[in-house]
């Protein structure tokens, strides 16, 4: 029996999805995987073909609206479920979603599954995005119609997508607490005891809200109360992107020690007091469960997805999406 997996950004394949790789491989299944950027020599590529996977190449743009990128995208992985003939398909985030779907239909894959690993950009509630959301929801409906089943990581967007009926009344939906974390890996760390540090690791995007992480840092240094503020991640390809002469200020000024993209968050974690993400929205965010896991108190958003991590003054402090002013007085 064959399984195909959809993905958009190839590094998550073994971050977040390798223990279900290799459970399903434990259950007898020869796992293929489609995804973009994985050419021959690429080190995801190398790593899931030494774990048995076979790695496929799909053309996918993961932002953007280009109709013709995107007919491109759905007529590929048409042609691969028909040559692959895989008994099940699953895929996640929107893109590999909305054409994943629609594409195991027009093959007729027998089994199709979508995970919701969060909203994105067209989903915020912002008058310029209206025209954007609009098609995305319309393209997000008639692909969820053609699931046999949805799984969402937390229940605000499992009820989103129920009352606005992007998610057609009679499918079937299941709620799964995020994507989750090797407790093994992730173990409880030491306290560093030179001061209070407060860390976010991100894609240095608007929604993630490193703009109110960056300006609450800026107040609390001009209190002179000595913490640090540490920032991980790297700019990404979106309208949403932090601008690289925003995140340069930030550094010359010394509003945040910019620690760049990570391979491995660990020793970052390790090296803070207090782990925040003023996130605008997520499924599950895993690097809050990495921090978790860890033993770090969070500060995060009383948002879908991080309002599920935190309970109140018990683990972490939940404070209103964009107010800057809040997530300062829950630092101090």
């Amino acid at each position: 029996m064959r399984f195909l997996m959809i993905a958009s950004y190839a590094e998550s394949l073994i971050a977040f999805r390798g223990p279900l790789i290799a459970a399903l491989q434990q259950k007898g299944l020869e796992v293929h995987i489609a995804a973009p950027d994985l050419p021959a020599g690429h080190q995801v590529r190398a790593a899931l073909e030494s774990r048995g996977v076979v790695v496929h190449h799909v053309p996918l743009q993961r932002t953007g609206m280009n109709p013709l990128a995107d007919a491109r995208t759905l007529l590929a992985l048409h042609r691969l479920m028909r040559r692959v003939r895989p008994a099940c398909v699953m895929s996640y985030t929107i893109k590999p979603v909305i054409y994943g779907m629609l594409a195991g239909w027009l093959a007729r894959v027998p089994r199709r599954f979508a995970l919701i690993t969060g909203l994105g950009y067209a989903f915020r509630e912002d008058s310029g995005r209206s025209r954007l959301r609009a098609v995305v929801q319309r393209l997000y409906a008639l692909a969820l119609s053609r699931a046999h089943t949805t799984f969402f990581q937390n229940p605000d967007d499992e009820a989103l997508f129920r009352r606005a009926e992007i998610l057609p009344a009679g499918k079937r939906s299941c709620i799964v607490n995020g994507s989750g974390v090797d407790v093994a890996s992730f173990e409880v760390a030491p306290l560093p005891d030179d001061g209070p540090r407060f860390l976010l690791i991100a894609r240095l995007l608007g929604d993630k809200g490193v703009r109110e992480y960056a300006e609450a840092a800026r107040r609390i240094r001009a209190r002179g109360a000595g913490a640090r503020f540490s920032l991980v991640g790297w700019i990404d390809a979106s309208p949403d992107a932090i601008a690289q002469d925003e995140l340069d200020a930030w550094v010359a000024d010394g509003t945040v020690d910019f620690l760049g993209r990570l391979s491995d968050v660990r020793p970052a974690i390790a090296g803070c007091n207090v782990y925040v993400l003023p996130s605008y929205g997520e499924g599950t965010p895993r690097s809050v469960l990495e921090a978790m896991a860890m033993g770090r108190p969070i500060i995060t958003t009383d948002a879908p997805g991080c309002r599920e991590t935190v309970v109140d003054g018990d683990n972490g402090l939940l404070v209103p999406v964009k107010s800057v002013g809040a997530l300062e007085q829950a630092m101090m």
